[in-house]
Formats: structure tokens, sequence, C-alpha cells
């Protein structure tokens, strides 16, 4: 027998329970406001989220925004080449923890 799939579980909505006005603040202010502003694209968005989780070391946020990046645009080349960048700036050990993440990320595992 196979095993059937499983859908992930969101991570907001795994953690509702625990920390709902988090939540609520994450989808409608940060979501809902900040990341519609007219002043940068979604795309600008994401470049400069990605390269702020990559230089504080925060991966597990960082695997949900590399698959933001690239729904808004962003390149797989590009992103190789901003964590690249990164690793003079935030350190190696981050950078290629981002590596690692970006990996599982393009080959759509996680």
């Amino acid at each position: 027998m196979s095993a059937t799939p499983t859908k992930p579980v969101d991570p907001r909505e795994r953690l509702r329970a625990v920390v709902p006005k988090l939540i609520d603040l994450t989808e409608n202010v940060l979501f809902g406001d900040v990341w519609e502003r007219s002043g940068l694209s979604k795309r600008d968005r994401s470049l400069i989220t990605v390269a702020a989780l990559t230089a504080l070391y925060r991966p597990e946020q960082l695997r949900v925004h590399l698959g933001r990046a690239l729904q808004n645009g962003v390149t797989k080349d590009e992103l190789s080449e901003l964590i690249t960048h990164l690793a003079f700036y935030s350190g190696w050990p981050a950078a290629v923890t981002a590596a690692s993440i970006a990996k599982d990320v393009f080959d759509g595992s996680k």
C-alpha cells in the first residue's frame, strides 16, 4: 500500500491557537498592508525579506519566503547570487544554511 500524501499544514494555522493576535497581525498588517504598499514591488519586497532572513539566520521563515520570492518573480539565479553576496556580509554559516534551504525549495521538497 502506498501512503496517502498529506497536505502540508500552513504554519500560521499551526500557531493560531497559541498566538492568535500575532497571526492576526501577520495576516492583516504585515501581508494585508505592508506587503501591499505601492512604494516597492512584491518582487523587491521578496528580495529584501530573503536577504534579511538570510542575514539574521532565520531558516524557518526563510524557507517560506524563498517560495514566495519565486512566486513574486525572483529567479533562482538571483536568489543564488543574493545568498552568495550575503556570505561576505552575514557570514559563511548563514549563507551555507540559506543555500541548503534554497536547494530544498528549488527542488520542491518542503
